[in-house]
């Protein structure tokens, strides 16, 4: 009778022989170069951060200095001379206002928008949910004039209202809101209209509580947009009292002189609230992301 391959009584290889190490060298391999390529994608990614923040510590001449990475002598003094150098306070106090102002502005509008076209059926709802999306294809830039004429013709330059009136309404965060309500059971809108609810009953006591993930991401994104945002306060506001934290860092930049290790330290010193709040609230970016796939 012939002998059967080793292992089993069938002939089957067992689990030990399986797990041979010339075949977890490859599984190893590929983990490692996986491990290698990611390892070099986010030191890339932060390169810039990294250079923004071994500037911020050097002199003015030192930053020209040909072949250094370091600074020789670290001048934490950078800071509070940058942030001394220009009213940062009062920057700093913008940009919050103006943040708040959006997040709260968008987080109504996009909710009840969105809630409109996910549970309310009326004449043209998907054509002009339609033609909401497609101003998402519409550049920005290409309406910066007309906001600006029109802020200009209400009399809100250089204000408050000027700096936040048009960007209370996010139609990235209407289609966020509409795509999130419709994954939600009706069972519950119905039991709550059973028992005589109102619309506007069932949208803040059901509809509102159980979208909490969505408005917290629609939130987190909004806050981060507007804190960041300069090209249209640049536009729309001229003295320093009205100047937000981005416009302000870059007015380190004149005709004849450019101080870059200032502009670096300020630059740290405004990052580092979105840094904060993005180590406190990862999971709120991911499920940002995963929401942009609902349907």
């Amino acid at each position: 009778m012939p002998d059967r391959a080793a292992g089993t009584p069938t002939g089957r290889p067992t689990a030990g022989e399986s797990r041979r190490p010339g075949l977890r060298a490859p599984v190893r391999l590929a983990a490692s170069a996986r491990a290698v390529l990611l390892g070099a994608a986010c030191l890339l990614m932060a390169a810039p951060f990294l250079w923004m923040a071994v500037t911020s510590l050097m002199g003015q001449l030192e930053v020209f200095s040909s072949g250094r990475l370091l600074p020789e002598t670290p001048l934490w003094s950078n800071y509070p001379d940058a942030l001394t150098a220009q009213p940062f306070a009062r920057y700093f106090l913008n940009s919050l206002i103006f943040a708040a102002a959006v997040v709260t502005g968008q987080v109504a509008t996009a909710t009840t928008a969105g809630y409109a076209f996910a549970r309310f059926d009326f004449p043209g709802r998907d054509k002009v949910f339609m033609l909401f999306l497609a101003t998402m294809m519409v550049p920005a830039v290409i309406v910066l004039i007309p906001r600006f004429l029109m802020i200009d013709a209400l009399g809100w330059i250089d204000s408050y209202q000027g700096l936040i009136s048009t960007e209370l309404v996010s139609v990235w965060g209407i289609f966020l809101m509409r795509q999130y309500f419709r994954t939600l059971p009706r069972e519950l809108e119905d039991a709550a209209r059973v028992d005589g609810a109102g619309r506007a009953r069932i949208f803040w006591s059901v509809g509102l509580p159980l979208a909490k993930p969505a408005v917290a991401t629609l939130a987190l994104f909004a806050f981060i947009d507007a804190w960041k945002n300069f090209l249209w306060p640049l536009l729309v506001t001229r003295s320093m009292e009205m100047r937000v934290v981005e416009v302000g860092i870059a007015a380190f930049h004149s005709t004849y002189e450019i101080n870059w290790p200032y502009q670096m330290a300020a630059g740290v010193v405004a990052v580092l609230p979105i840094a904060l709040l993005f180590l406190f609230t990862q999971r709120y970016f991911v499920r940002g992301i995963q929401l942009e796939g609902i349907r």
